[in-house]
């Protein structure tokens, strides 16, 4: 029997759009122009395709302008960072991202570092990972400050609460980790690597998984009234007479909501927060742009 209480990121994700609109609607009366997200798409991945034609819509629904920019695979670094300095200059474009992976041949850590900071509403930018890391006001990147989002509504304060995170990539783990040490949790920073990893995080009230692999961390990892976000999103190989298996995290969800006090479902849970947060970025790049201060509760 299910005892943990389903974080649902789907409905607070839509509340932060809806505060995200009425804030940009607001701006656009200020500025007399909407704020704008830049997205550069290189080649034809299937799935950066769908994401991409999704935050375009997002961008239109909370009354943003989206500039779109589909490029050919074969495009060259040299036309990329041209296009970037474009957008680095264009007072309409408040928001760069450029969507990941890119086609072999470009060099991701050159195209990023090309983003003006103040417009690198991805977080990726090193100098928005340093001002992360030493506690300056910086953009973080969308998923984890989704998640300290959601745990701060879950919670409350998370001063002195043991977290774990599963996870050190740069766009989440990393990130994941100093806004819970900003937000004075204990923090221990885990991967594949980790000596008795289950150890390890039974010790945690809060885990955030974000390794990557399917349903990694079992129900008898969780400490009983740990919160758990989950991060991963993976597809299982079909089932007999489907065309598509199960999209499941890297939580085993049916065994550790039997424990945890609180978890986020997949789909349903993190997902909807990294577009709703990208919105979010891209109105305070715009606000800082013409002068503004931030909207508050955002």
């Amino acid at each position: 029997m299910t005892t943990a209480k389903v974080i649902d990121g789907k409905a607070f994700a839509a509340a932060l759009r809806t505060r995200i609109g009425e804030a940009a609607a607001s701006f656009a009366a200020h500025t007399g122009r909407r704020p704008g997200l830049a997205v550069v798409l290189v080649g034809e991945d299937p799935a950066s395709q769908v994401y991409v034609g999704a935050k375009g819509k997002a961008c239109e629904a909370a009354g943003m302008a989206s500039f779109e920019h589909r490029l050919a695979a074969d495009t060259s670094e040299a036309a990329l960072l041209s296009l970037i300095e474009r957008l680095n200059n264009d007072p309409e474009v408040d928001g760069i991202l450029v969507q990941l992976p890119l086609p072999a041949g470009l060099n991701e850590q050159a195209i990023i570092a090309a983003i003006s900071p103040d417009k690198d509403v991805d977080g990726f930018h090193v100098i928005n990972a340093g001002r992360l890391a030493v506690g300056q006001e910086g953009f973080v990147p969308c998923t984890p400050l989704g998640c300290i989002m959601l745990l701060k509504d879950q919670l409350g304060d998370l001063s002195g609460l043991e977290a774990v995170v599963i996870g050190r990539s740069n766009i989440v783990g990393k990130p994941m980790a100093q806004l819970l040490i900003d937000a004075n949790a204990t923090v221990t920073i885990a991967h594949s690597r980790t000596r008795d990893l289950a150890d390890v995080v039974r010790r945690a009230d809060i885990v955030v998984a974000a390794v990557g692999r399917a349903e990694m961390v079992r129900g008898d990892w969780i400490k009983p009234g740990a919160t758990v976000i989950d991060v991963g999103i993976n597809r299982l190989p079909p089932e007999d007479g489907k065309e598509k298996g199960r999209l499941v995290g890297d939580v085993a969800y049916a065994e550790a909501a039997q424990v945890a006090g609180a978890i986020t479902p997949v789909p349903g849970g993190v997902g909807p927060m990294t577009i709703a947060v990208l919105l979010r970025n891209t109105l305070v790049a715009a606000c800082h742009s013409a002068g503004m201060p931030a909207p508050e509760g955002l």
